[in-house]
């Protein structure tokens, strides 16, 4: 059992409570920080980031750890939809009252008299009003800018994915397909879901840089199953076929040297 930091008292009881269930997760599977980086794909230093309060996990790190630790992963991204809003609002807050005093600062005062003291004192907290007025309207739009263009981009990455209904569907995993929508670029072939070439994946990884590799692994034909983003036995076996093809180490694990071969391989 993992012996945790006390969370911060300035976070919102609904981010407390997200990131709370993320720790007994952790706690459960019995996975030490690096183990759970190597599982899920994101560094040992986020998670530390994301378990201690200091900064809010992404969507897909809350699915993926839900996955990797046999968690439902409806009932997380909920708690986490509702953990960002609150964060926003936190971070409105929080830049409000921190930046207003400096802003403050720079207003120069009049010149002291003896005769309008009750004046000075009224003009300076008028201003003093405005500039917090006008800086809560900016934080507030520049997050909102901000949200709006990382939820822009999550539906651009997953706007091909078509979900399945089947008939019965696991209680951990959701399945999704992605769609390969493969191109040749300066010699390389690329499935528009992931330009990476030297992130490891092994079994059990999941996301679009997997999807990625099971478009190229299919490409190459080795066949890896559905284009799901999830590293199974499928995918593992189809990496082995691919590498024993090309001469390289057969390992299951897509380092550096696959993906060049997968990136540069013929049909066959």
């Amino acid at each position: 059992m993992s012996r945790w930091k006390e969370l911060s008292a300035e976070l919102h009881p609904h981010v407390h409570q997200l990131i709370v269930r993320l720790r007994k997760l952790k706690d459960h599977s019995e996975l030490s920080t690096r183990q759970l980086a190597a599982k899920t794909g994101y560094s040992a230093k986020s998670w530390q980031r994301y378990l201690n309060g200091r900064s809010l996990p992404p969507r897909e790190a809350v699915e993926a750890m839900a996955r990797v630790c046999g968690d439902d992963p409806s009932r997380l991204l909920v708690m986490h939809e509702i953990a960002a809003q609150r964060w926003a609002e936190g971070r409105v807050v929080t830049t409000t009252t921190t930046d207003a005093p400096e802003n403050l600062s720079a207003i120069p005062a009049d010149p002291p008299t003896e005769q309008q003291p009750y004046g000075r004192h009224l003009r300076v907290a008028v201003m003093a009003g405005a500039v917090v007025s006008v800086l809560s309207v900016s934080v507030a739009l520049l997050l909102a800018v901000r949200l709006t263009e990382a939820r822009a981009q999550l539906a651009h990455d997953r706007g091909d994915a078509v979900a399945t209904a089947p008939a019965t569907v696991s209680a951990s995993l959701v399945p999704v397909i992605y769609t390969c929508r493969l191109e040749q670029r300066d010699g390389r072939w690329y499935a528009g879901l992931s330009r990476t070439t030297d992130i490891l994946l092994s079994n059990t990884h999941v996301g679009l840089e997997v999807a990625e590799a099971q478009c190229l692994l299919d490409r190459a034909g080795t066949e890896p199953g559905e284009i799901d983003g999830v590293f199974g036995p499928k995918t593992w076996r189809a990496v082995e076929r691919m590498q024993e093809q090309s001469g390289l180490v057969v390992n299951g694990v897509i380092d550096p040297p696959t993906w060049q071969a997968l990136r540069e391989a013929d049909p066959k």
